[in-house]
């Protein structure tokens, strides 16, 4: 009788896990065909001869890659040039963010200082106005700027890099410093013991343990400069300069609804550096997300 007992629950515990498996697999497919449906209809538009939007066909008739030639090779249009200005503009301004938020949360988080409070309320508050709001200011200060350095003001990628980093900071800091307060203080201490300055501590025992951290920083900050349009809109004037946000939308301008296979074709090229990014980081990314900066 128990033995009879014992296999109708170990039955019914098998039919719960297989129902549960079941349900999340189910989940995990909608959820994928969920976020590769724009994707599947962005590609399908691409080889599109004829410049429309259908959903009836995955591979339309006479599908070709000359979409994919026309971006490349128009020379009215430098599309190769704004992916290598987004590129630049972006993998720059993520370098800098990781560089001075590292410092900064490095020195928020190890030492204690006078105004070291009011200084975080003050980033963090500074962080509740977006650079949207700022656009007009921004804009004059650039322009005043130029007069003086042109190589930062008006029309020029460091003087975007500069607006991008003032946009990052804030709440960067802050995400780095709750994450170097989970590193134990002891392993300063040591480090301090055997002689090591506060830099040698910081670039030798801390950093290397700050990584997972410095990458999802880092991947944020570039994908959010690298789609942004609207400041690179309003600070960069030359066709030359534009990024590649800037130079899709200014491409298609008002024949928009005759170009939305070449608009696909281009989106799917531009989004290339970030999945390359992804793919290359991703290691570091997860261990960011979820693991933390030490075990245990």
């Amino acid at each position: 009788m128990s033995e009879t007992l014992s296999k109708k629950k170990v039955g019914s515990l098998q039919a719960q896990r297989r129902f549960n498996i079941a349900w999340r697999l189910v989940v995990a497919l909608l959820a994928i065909l969920f976020s590769l449906f724009p994707v599947v209809l962005i590609f399908s538009t691409s080889i599109n001869p004829v410049s429309q939007v259908t959903v009836t066909q995955l591979i339309p008739e006479n599908a070709t890659l000359n979409n994919f030639r026309r971006m490349l090779g128009d020379p009215q249009f430098p599309f190769a040039r704004w992916v290598w200005n987004s590129i630049k503009v972006s993998g720059l301004t993520s370098l800098f963010v990781v560089g001075l938020t590292s410092l900064a949360a490095f020195s928020f988080s190890r030492f204690r200082f006078r105004l070291r409070q009011p200084l975080l309320r003050t980033i963090l508050l500074v962080q509740v106005f977006p650079n949207i709001l700022a656009v007009t200011a921004l804009f004059l200060i650039l322009l005043n700027i130029g007069r003086i350095y042109p190589g930062f003001g008006l029309n020029s990628h460091f003087g975007l890099i500069l607006v991008y980093l003032g946009g990052a900071m804030g709440f960067n800091t802050w995400l780095m410093k709750g994450f170097f307060d989970t590193i134990p203080r002891e392993l300063d201490e040591a480090a301090y013991i055997d002689g090591a300055s506060s830099w040698y501590t910081f670039t030798r025992v801390i950093f290397p343990l700050v990584r997972p951290i410095l990458a999802v920083i880092f991947i944020l900050t570039f994908i959010g400069t690298y789609a942004d349009y609207l400041l690179a809109r309003v600070i960069l004037t030359d066709k030359n300069m534009y990024t590649v946000a800037v130079g899709l939308s200014l491409f298609i301008g008002e024949q928009y609804s005759q170009r939305w296979n070449l608009f696909a074709a281009g989106a799917l090229m531009a989004a290339l550096p970030t999945l390359i990014l992804f793919y290359l980081i991703q290691n570091q990314l997860q261990s960011g997300l979820t693991v933390g900066a030490v075990k245990g």
